[in-house]
């Protein structure tokens, strides 16, 4: 009895310094951040927190339906493959040829209406509305200066940071991109109250430019340049019209907010899996849908081919462009999206397929090397 005293006694002691810390350097959101990950039996955000902050909704208008091929779930999976995709707790995988759908599969309660957590999957998206709001005019290139369009940023080293710069990653602004540290940028972003005053706070380490570092400030940086320029309109509204609603979307897609109601447009958009695909369909279209061009060619292939940067070792960039992915696997060169728990949108052109897969869990990478269970998507995707 007298060591149950004395440890509860520990335990409440270290809390209570905690919480005074957590006070003191006034990072309260870490309250959020316990709260949510280790009280909760968890680690790390997941894909069902949409309840968990505010949100805005993207309606949805007229629905375009994905076609179902004649071979829709006939093919049979290769067993191996398919025990390694439920290792990695598949929620939902979806393969669509020629524009149809050939194979959709669902685990646990999820299902063809079931929307989660894009993740860093919206980066994309985010990058395809700086697309949109080029195209009408909004903006005026990728070229201009980012103070342009944000004070902190009109004087000093930042002065040359352009907005190609904050879409290929390359605007040398120190922002710590540490996953195991809750108290680096994307812990804060994701559970903090106000992500643009976080973003702003970060000066510049490097010229811009020159070296491509994975940062998910950058991308929020090109979210504050879209609220600027749609003033009282919001990003997801703007989102909805331009974009969702156009794309045919079937069911309404969410974008969780901060408490100051601006929209994470790092992570966190919400949608289904057969809408998630639409964004591959877009991009492979030269971001025409159906005959509406949605974004500029010209711009889209800029998005979807290396950008010419070096990475942090000095070597040349092989895998990013404008806030989108890319690789080769087997012959087929591939475009993507992905998120920290295994969100993928994949593209193969030359094979007609868009794969789309989300999930709980990624499989783990050393250095620079792409994480394992992206060939078990492909390779299942490319047999059938």
């Amino acid at each position: 009895m007298k060591f149950i005293k004395w440890f509860f006694i520990v335990i409440i002691s270290l809390l209570v310094i905690g919480e005074a810390a957590i006070l003191i350097t006034g990072k309260t959101f870490l309250n959020r951040v316990f709260a949510m990950t280790i009280f909760s039996g968890k680690l790390s955000p997941d894909i069902d927190e949409l309840n968990s902050f505010p949100y805005r909704e993207m309606k949805v208008t007229k629905p375009q339906p994905w076609p179902v091929s004649v071979n829709y779930n006939k093919a049979k999976i290769d067993a191996v493959l398919m025990k390694k995709m439920e290792d990695f707790k598949t929620t939902s995988y979806l393969v669509i040829k020629n524009d149809s759908i050939i194979y959709e599969n669902y685990w646990e309660q999820y299902n063809d209406k079931s929307v989660t957590n894009s993740f860093s999957m919206a980066k994309s998206f985010t990058a395809a509305l700086i697309g949109i709001a080029i195209k009408q005019g909004l903006i005026k290139n990728v070229d201009e200066p980012v103070g342009n369009y944000i004070d902190s940023y009109k004087e000093g080293d930042k002065a040359k940071i352009t907005i190609k710069h904050l879409l290929t990653m390359s605007s040398g602004v120190d922002f710590d991109e540490t996953y195991s540290s809750p108290w680096a940028w994307p812990s804060e972003a994701y559970y903090g109250d106000d992500v643009n005053a976080l973003t702003l706070k970060s000066e510049v380490k490097e010229a811009p430019g020159i070296t491509w570092k994975y940062k998910g400030g950058d991308s929020q940086l090109l979210g504050i340049i879209l609220k600027k320029v749609l003033g009282n309109k919001s990003i997801s509204d703007f989102a909805a019209e331009n974009l969702w609603q156009k794309m045919g979307a079937e069911q309404p897609a969410f974008w969780s907010l901060d408490n100051a109601g601006m929209e994470k447009v790092s992570c966190c958009w919400y949608a289904t899996a057969r809408d998630f695909a639409r964004f591959a369909k877009l991009y492979r279209d030269k971001g025409n849908w159906n005959g509406e061009q949605l974004l500029d060619s010209s711009y889209v292939k800029e998005s979807i081919q290396l950008a010419n940067l070096k990475d942090t070792e000095g070597k040349a960039n092989d895998k990013y462009g404008y806030q989108w992915w890319m690789m080769k696997h087997k012959g087929h060169d591939i475009f993507y999206c992905r998120g920290i728990r295994g969100q993928y949108i994949f593209s193969v052109p030359d094979s007609h397929l868009i794969v789309v897969r989300t999930g709980h869990k990624r499989a783990t990478k050393k250095g620079d090397e792409l994480p394992e269970d992206i060939y078990v998507y492909l390779d299942i995707a490319l047999a059938l």
